[in-house]
């Protein structure tokens, strides 16, 4: 007993003859003027009497209607009031004597003007029931029932005057509210929006509202006439008026099943939450019957018969059942119209003649449909049905909360009695890089195939994982997908050809033995607990269906992998393995199984990208390796990877180091220019791990030395400064005495004040009385001593010693000739692993004997891969020579470093 039939109303086209969807009206809206009246309905006192508040107030009284379709007047049956609103009988002049007359009290003065008297004052709740006499009964007379007043929530008082004409033929608010209220449809308009009957017959309904209002000024019922401008709703295809019409419908009754629907929507995982019992759970609530049929060619034809005898109707489950009701094989029927509405059968009650009703299904059951109808069940596929039922999870956009998302919710419910997914993503729209709605009229439109091809499709898929939550509009445009490609794709892509290029230097195979995690550098340990922490993130983000927090996660994690731990550890893959070949097979181990568990972590976001990888950096070493990675499972973290300890020390370090960036730029002094030491300060808590990473700051700082301070650590001056805003109030008088105390206190006092301090509150002896000065009365003022630079936020704290001795500056000079040399190299077009011969210029001559015997120039030809470094006293010469005298050409063009005293004049490959 779900199914049933009954009227519906729809916006309808009367010269194509059929019905609009909502998109379809949407694409046909005109600003137009039409005819809006004023009409009376006189009130009627069928007892005689009207008792209580109202007894005499609303005798001889009409009630004031609006209405913008005076065509739909003749179908009226009833007249609604707001229940809460506040009405009044008003009295006012009219041809000659008085009239009285009924409406909203605050539509009074728009509709009438001021020139009226307040009779009654009384709400909608109070004019229930009453009734009255219709301004025609052509189509109405003798129909019981009709013609009285009754509520709805639709009534307003933002135009009209408060009270609205029904007529359930031509609205659907209008519909729903006969239907309560057990209301007759009155319908004399036919298929082709004309009257088919009663004077207007033959007229389209829009051509005679004129008529219409005529009829009513001749009767004495109207009061005025205004037209009314506003937007009307016309057909698409052939731009005719549409009308609001009540035609028959097939239903389902998913009213039946509201409470079922909401406890079944309560258990489904909702991303975003809100939407559950927000947009969603509301619809719900309001549920109304679902409106089957629709009058198309195209479409699911129902399997509906009716008898042209008795009207009794047969529903045909399959194509075996119409064959045996039918008499005929219609085992390969094609069951779309016309073939299916060829087929008549035999009515089972009366033995007339069947033929099927013309409609098809709405669109959106056979959407509805899908976990079921895909496996063509219940005729096959039972098993298929029974594995894949319900889905883990749908994803759509937010406008299908009313449409897939509903039609898929309201027949499971139906069928099975639950639902058909456990978890929905609601996503947002897709808009251009302003945030304005893509329009082809406006030119907005990003054609998805023209930005994969300059862009690529992992751009676009990253795009839309990451850039916020997935129900959020979603901006694309060039600027996006460019941010996107040079913040984290780049970013991947330059640290596997780093990785790539030295291993193919080194011949590195990843099957050798290494040492355990726990016996590794702190940066390897480092990178592969925050992978741990990574793959735990992801994991659960997309468990939960939460792919913006996995994905911020491993943009947070590509990050740290390139700017901290691949720059940190360069030199590791630099150089010789002869150097240190535990720590560079350490290198090379965990940056390789960092980059192919990423590959795995990044396989569902950005494929391409994420197969590249893998085939780089597996598949050409490993003959036994799946052959892709989307063959892989998803990454699981090896238990030793986990440290906690280290993963907080290196947060640690790398604020220090922030600190340190900051006050080495506030002294003016080069990251190249190493400095003798850094003190530091943080929390008691962070102390031993601050031990693991004292190294790794003292490296990333060029400091040849990075200590612990305490409190005998002098770096700082401390003096306090008095707020006299604060000291007058407490202190009155004595105010100028208590600041210039502050104010006079030496270093010393004032270390000793601020150590006894209790809740940073002073006291101060001032003519013999001690008087307690609290923190808002001062201002603790430190100034770096010199010779330092200092840095705090919070508890951590920086101070370098930025005293520079001949030996720092030499070792600075030779960190300069690195980077230098390094562009020649590149400049030059060599090879990573191509040795040099490097010829300097030097002066004065100390200099290069200072670079010598600081064993600064074992560091250069270390860092440069010279084999040779060849000096030439002076910065200028241009010519340099072979061992017979002949001119050789550099490779580069001289680069004179004049600030050093030095100047690269060749860069030759050995």
């Amino acid at each position: 007993d779900l199914l049933f039939e009954d009227f519906r109303v729809a916006p309808y086209c009367g010269r194509c003859g059929t019905a609009l969807s909502d998109a379809e009206v949407a694409l046909g809206y005109d600003q137009v003027t039409d005819p809006s009246v004023y009409v009376r309905f006189p009130l009627l006192d069928t007892d005689g009497v009207l008792t209580g508040s109202l007894d005499g107030a609303l005798q001889d009284v009409a009630l004031l209607v609006w209405t913008t379709t005076p065509w739909t007047l003749p179908s009226n049956t009833a007249c609604a009031v707001g229940e809460g609103l506040a009405y009044v009988v008003v009295e006012r002049a009219h041809a000659g004597g008085t009239e009285r007359l009924l409406l909203a009290e605050a539509l009074v003065g728009d509709v009438l003007g001021e020139d009226v008297t307040v009779v009654a004052r009384l709400t909608g709740a109070e004019l229930l029931g009453l009734r009255y006499r219709a301004p025609f009964d052509v189509f109405t007379a003798g129909i019981e029932g009709i013609h009285r007043i009754v509520a709805a929530d639709f009534v307003t008082t933002t135009d009209g005057t408060g009270i609205v004409h029904l007529a359930p033929a031509f609205g659907a608010d209008d519909l729903a509210v006969g239907r309560r209220e057990g209301l007759p449809i009155v319908n004399p308009v036919g298929a082709d929006a004309r009257f088919a009957e009663g004077p207007w017959q033959g007229r389209f309904v829009k051509d005679a509202d004129e008529d219409i209002t005529a009829a009513l000024e001749a009767a004495g019922l109207l009061v005025a006439r205004r037209p009314y401008a506003h937007t009307y709703p016309f057909c698409w295809r052939c731009k005719q008026p549409l009308i609001y019409w009540a035609k028959p419908s097939w239903y389902i009754r998913t009213t039946a099943r509201r409470d079922q629907l909401l406890a079944n929507n309560a258990a489904i995982g909702w991303s975003p939450e809100h939407i559950r019992d927000g947009r969603f759970g509301n619809w719900l609530e309001n549920n109304v019957d679902w409106a089957l049929s629709r009058d198309r060619y195209w479409g699911t034809p129902l399997p509906f018969w009716r008898c042209t005898d008795c009207r009794e109707v047969t529903v045909v489950r399959s194509r075996a059942e119409l064959s045996h009701l039918s008499g005929g094989d219609h085992s390969e029927l094609d069951p779309h119209r016309p073939a299916v509405d060829e087929v008549t059968i035999g009515c089972r009650s009366c033995g007339g003649q069947a033929r099927r009703v013309p409609e098809v299904a709405d669109a959106w059951f056979d959407s509805g449909g899908m976990p079921f109808a895909q496996w063509g069940y219940p005729h096959q596929g039972r098993e298929e049905f029974e594995r894949h039922y319900p889905a883990d999870y749908i994803c759509e956009a937010i406008d299908q909360t009313r449409g897939w998302f509903y039609s898929l919710l309201a027949e499971s419910t139906l069928l099975f009695g639950d639902a058909s997914y456990r978890n929905v993503v609601c996503l947002g729209h897709i808009v251009d890089e302003d945030g304005r709605k893509m329009s082809k009229s406006v030119g907005n439109v990003v054609d998805p195939w023209s930005v994969t091809e300059v862009h690529g499709a992992d751009a676009l898929r990253w795009l839309m994982f990451a850039d916020g939550n997935p129900w959020v509009s979603r901006r694309v445009g060039t600027q996006q997908l460019d941010d996107v490609v040079r913040r984290f794709l780049l970013t991947i892509w330059n640290t596997h050809v780093f990785f790539t290029t030295y291993a193919r230097i080194d011949g590195f195979d990843p099957s050798t033995t290494v040492a355990p995690t726990a016996e590794r550098p702190i940066m390897d340990r480092w990178i592969l607990a925050e992978l741990a922490d990574t793959i735990d993130v992801v994991d659960r983000g997309l468990d939960a269906y939460d792919v913006t927090s996995a994905t911020r996660r491993i943009e947070r994690f590509v990050d740290d992998l390139s700017n901290w731990y691949v720059r940190r550890g360069r030199r590791r893959f630099w150089r010789a393995a002869t150097e240190d070949p535990a720590d560079k097979a350490a290198a090379y181990h965990t940056l390789h199984t960092t980059l192919t568990t990423l590959a795995q972590l990044l396989a569902p976001f950005i494929p391409f990208l994420a197969e590249r990888l893998w085939q780089d950096l597996v598949v050409t070493v490993d003959a036994a390796a799946p052959d892709s990675v989307h063959l892989t499972d998803f990454p699981v973290p090896d238990p030793s990877w986990r440290d906690a300890e280290v993963v907080a020390a290196m947060a640690t370090g790398r604020r220090l180091v922030e600190l340190g960036r900051q006050a080495r730029t506030d002294s003016g002094h080069r990251v190249r220019q190493p400095l003798a030491r850094a003190l530091v300060s943080v929390p008691a808590r962070e102390v031993e791990g601050l031990r693991l990473v004292t190294s790794e700051i003292a490296d990333e700082l060029n400091l040849h030395a990075v200590d612990l301070a305490d409190a005998s650590t002098g770096i700082v001056d401390r003096s306090l400064r008095p707020n006299f805003r604060a000291l007058g109030p407490a202190f009155g008088p004595d105010a100028p005495k208590v600041a210039a105390k502050l104010s006079g206190l030496d270093l010393d006092e004032v270390e000793t004040l601020l150590g006894a301090a209790e809740a940073g509150s002073v006291t101060l002896e001032i003519e013999g009385r001690m008087l307690v000065v609290r923190p808002d009365m001062y201002e603790v003022v430190e100034q770096p001593r010199t010779g330092w630079s200092v840095v705090s936020d919070g508890p951590h704290a920086v101070a370098l010693d930025t005293t520079l001795t001949p030996a720092l500056e030499v070792e600075g000079v030779a960190r300069e000739l690195v980077r230098a040399v390094n562009e020649q190299r590149k400049l030059a077009g060599l090879d990573l692993a191509d040795r040099i011969s490097l010829t300097l210029g030097v002066t004065p001559h100390s200099l290069h004997d200072a670079l010598a015997e600081g064993g600064h120039l074992d560091l250069l030809a270390r860092e440069v891969l010279a084999d040779e470094i060849v000096r030439i006293d002076g910065r200028t010469d241009g010519a340099p020579t072979d061992g017979s005298g002949a001119r050789v050409e550099p490779e580069t063009a001289p680069v004179d470093l004049g600030r050093l005293g030095v100047a690269i004049i060749r860069v030759t490959r050995r």
